[in-house]
Parts: structure tokens; C-alpha cells; sequence
């Protein structure tokens, strides 16, 4: 853990000084590698996981936003971001240097490629929260700005070893707020700004069930999510380290737990045990050990995971009840239970337990991420609205995104010919 804090913090010496400070060895980049590729996982489960809660006329569109999103944002972020996160920071605010970085060593390297897989992660949440209404290309314009602004920023403020919160002492391991948190709160943006579904309430302003098409990818793409969830975590070390053994574990024991609270509280509340509730509070639970993961003992990781497993359905009610239409629950998974378990890695700290002065920070923090994700992103979805277009038109959504914005579809054997022949999808090519 220690070896994570003084690499971040031998990254704002000049590049080519990398070299000298810091013998990286060959077991810790190899480890490093494998988790960034762990990480790069998570996109297909992200992609199977929000395709299987859509309805069949947009899977194609979902993919692609998934697909293209770590595509874009892994320019964005290697352009600008990663400059802007890890670059010299004397202000404590913003860095200043290592854009587009093209000259350095290993140890530069190393760390590039494991935070291109996090900056994916963080745009990729708003996906899932936005889709079945949200055009392609404005889509794509956020994911950019998310991943070259908005997450580096606020990375700079609680990861950069000269950042105004890390100075205070912030704990947020691997990203329970950097990550999730924010991903989250620009996910709510994005669904205030684009708006419900056609027909997700009606006249009344209740809620309408509309169902995924697949809840077998659901579940695939859990298990993806689990399994490269060792990789996020226990890569988080930016070494090969002894104290992977103990992150992973809290990493198992959390997603267990998370979805048992989701279990829990279907049960409680006479309420049908569902797979898609179950699956996102197993994810909950890993959202919320993500913070405290290397500093927990693992009674505390479980009672982390279960109370984020238990957020996850009130969570979703409560979007609903403000008819807020988030269509794989983002918001509650990645927002709230990234909250919680990062006030959670200030309370269950090992040694030192309940400190108020550390979950004073740990509170800043949420509201810090909060205050800037959300804004930020509800201005970025504002201007993509008013310039690219966010929403797509009534007659697109209504007979699909797949032949509206791509002419493909994922299932062409139970399309309907009127709706999806090829001088439709030329038609709706053509039409603003």
C-alpha cells in the first residue's frame, strides 16, 4: 500500500528522472499488466450487463456505446487526462504536465495502462443509466469529456500525491468515489437532462415495468464484473504485493454479501427475489469495498458489501418515485454504494477505527464529488443537447436504436419487416 502511495508520488518528478527514483521489477509490472487486462474485462461485462436489461431493438446500440466508449476514452484520457491526474500538481488542484505522453520508462508505462482501464470505467457508467434514448455521437462526446476532464479532475484532487484531498488524508483505494462515485453522479446528470423513456410513467406519473430482453447476459456480465473486479482491486497495489491477498478477499467476501442485502431486502419487503436486483447489489458490494478495501478487516468488508446490497433496491425506488428513468440502476449501484463505502473505509479503518477527523474527510470527499461530478456533467449534457443532440427522436426510440443509428440489428430474425426493411433504415439515416 505503501509502494502505491510513493510511485503516484515519483510520477510528478520529471519523466525522464522516472528511471532513477524507481526500479520497477519485472514480477510487479507483469502483475500490473494482468490486472489492467482483468479491468479491460469489465467493459464486456458492463456491455452484456447493460444489453441484457435493454429491450432487443437496442442491443446493438448499447454494445456499440460500450465498445466505442473505451475506444474514445482511451485517447482522451492518454491525450489530456492522464496529464491533468497524475501530472506535477503544485497548486494541489490541477497537473500541469505528461500530456500525451510519448518519452518515459516502465515505470510510466505501468501505470498508464492500468488508469486507461479505470477512466473506461468511469465513462461507461452513464451508458447503462442512459440507455434506449440516448443518440450515438452525443453519447460518444461525453465519454470524451468524462474521461479528458471530468474524472481526471477530481483523480488529480484524491490520487495525485500532491492533491488538495489526498493532502488531507482522503482514503479511497482503488475508487469507490474517484471512480464510481463519479461515474455515478454524471449518470444522473445524464438522465436528468435526456429524460424518461417514452412510456417509462405513465399519465400519471407511475412507474411502468419495461423489461430487459436478456437476463442471462445479466448474469454473465455479473460474473465478468466479479471476476475483473480482482484485477481493479487488487491491481490497485501498482505492484505484486503481499497485500493483494487481503483486498481480494474483501473483495470476494463484499460482492457476497452485497448480494445477499439485495436478497435481503426483496425478502423483508414480500417482495419477489429478483436476478437483476440480486446481481447489482452483488455489485454494490463491490462499488462500496472498492474504497476500503486494503484497509478493512474482512468482518467489515462483509458488513460493507451487505449494507450497499441494501441500498441498491430503495435506491432504485426512490429514482422512481422523482421519475428519474435509470435503466440498469447506475445511480444506486455506482453513486450511493460508492458513497457509502467510502464513508465506510473512514469508519472501519484497521487500527484505527471511527476517527473523527478522518471521516470529516471522508465526508468531504462524497460531497466534493458529488458537487463536481454532477454539475459538470449536467452542463457537459446540456451543451451536447443543445449542439450534437442527446435525444434521440420519438419515432427512432420507438422502433429501436439499432437501425436508427447503426442500420444493424441484433436479433434480425424476429424483426418486424415493416419496421426494420432496408428503405427504413435508409429513410431514418436521412432524417434529423
Amino acid at each position: 500500500m505503501e509502494r502505491r502511495a510513493i510511485f503516484f508520488a515519483l510520477l510528478l518528478v520529471p519523466v525522464p528522472g522516472l528511471a532513477d527514483t524507481l526500479e520497477y521489477s519485472g514480477a510487479d509490472v507483469v502483475w500490473v499488466a494482468i490486472a489492467a487486462a482483468l479491468v479491460f474485462l469489465m467493459q464486456a461485462g458492463f456491455a452484456l450487463l447493460e444489453s441484457g436489461l435493454s429491450r432487443a431493438k437496442n442491443a446493438i446500440n448499447v454494445v456499440m456505446k460500450n465498445y466505442m466508449d473505451l475506444c474514445v476514452g482511451t485517447l482522451a484520457f492518454w491525450a489530456l487526462g492522464f496529464g491533468l491526474m497524475f501530472g506535477a500538481n503544485p497548486s494541489g488542484w490541477v497537473g500541469q504536465t505528461l500530456f500525451a505522453p510519448s518519452q518515459g520508462d516502465s515505470d510510466l508505462w505501468t501505470l498508464l495502462l492500468f488508469q486507461l482501464m479505470f477512466a473506461a470505467t468511469a465513462a461507461t457508467i452513464a451508458s447503462g443509466a442512459m440507455a434506449e434514448r440516448t443518440r450515438y455521437l452525443g453519447y460518444l462526446a461525453g465519454a470524451v469529456a468524462i474521461t479528458g476532464v471530468i474524472y481526471p479532475l477530481f483523480g488529480n484532487w484524491a490520487w495525485n500525491g500532491d492533491g488538495w484531498l489526498a493532502r488531507l488524508g482522503f482514503v479511497d483505494f482503488a475508487g469507490s468515489t474517484v471512480v464510481h462515485s463519479v461515474g455515478g453522479w454524471c449518470a444522473l446528470a445524464g438522465i436528468l437532462v435526456v429524460g424518461p423513456r417514452l412510456g417509462r410513467f405513465d399519465n400519471q406519473g407511475a412507474p411502468r415495468e419495461i423489461r430487459g430482453h436478456n437476463l442471462s447476459f445479466v448474469a454473465l456480465g455479473g460474473f465478468l464484473l466479479w471476476f475483473g473486479w480482482f484485477g481493479f482491486n487488487g491491481g490497485s497495489t501498482v505492484g505484486a504485493s503481499v497485500d493483494i491477498a487481503l483486498i481480494n478477499l474483501n473483495t470476494q467476501l463484499a460482492a457476497a454479501a452485497g448480494a445477499l442485502g439485495a436478497t435481503l431486502y426483496r425478502l423483508l419487503a414480500r417482495r419477489p427475489v429478483l436476478l437483476t436486483e440480486t446481481v447489482n447489489g452483488s455489485l454494490a458490494g463491490l462499488v462500496g469495498i472498492t474504497a476500503g478495501c486494503a484497509t478493512m478487516v474482512p468482518g467489515f468488508a462483509v458488513l460493507t458489501g451487505l449494507i450497499a446490497g441494501l441500498m441498491v433496491g430503495p435506491g432504485s425506488r426512490l429514482l422512481l418515485s422523482l421519475k428519474l428513468d435509470d435503466v440498469v440502476s447506475a445511480v444506486p449501484v455506482h453513486a450511493f454504494a460508492g458513497a457509502w463505502g467510502t464513508l465506510a473505509a473512514g469508519l472501519f479503518y484497521s487500527g484505527d477505527m471511527f476517527d473523527p477527523q478522518r471521516i470529516t474527510v471522508q465526508l468531504l470527499g462524497i460531497v466534493v464529488a458529488f458537487a463536481w461530478a454532477f454539475f459538470a456533467a449536467l452542463i457537459l449534457y446540456m451543451v451536447v443537447s443543445l449542439t450534437a443532440g442527446l435525444r434521440a427522436p420519438p419515432l427512432h426510440e420507438q422502433r429501436g436504436l439499432d437501425v436508427s443509428e447503426h442500420a444493424e440489428l441484433g436479433y434480425p430474425e424476429f424483426a418486424q419487416p415493416h419496421l426494420y426493411d432496408a428503405e427504413v433504415a435508409d429513410g431514418l439515416e436521412t432524417r434529423p
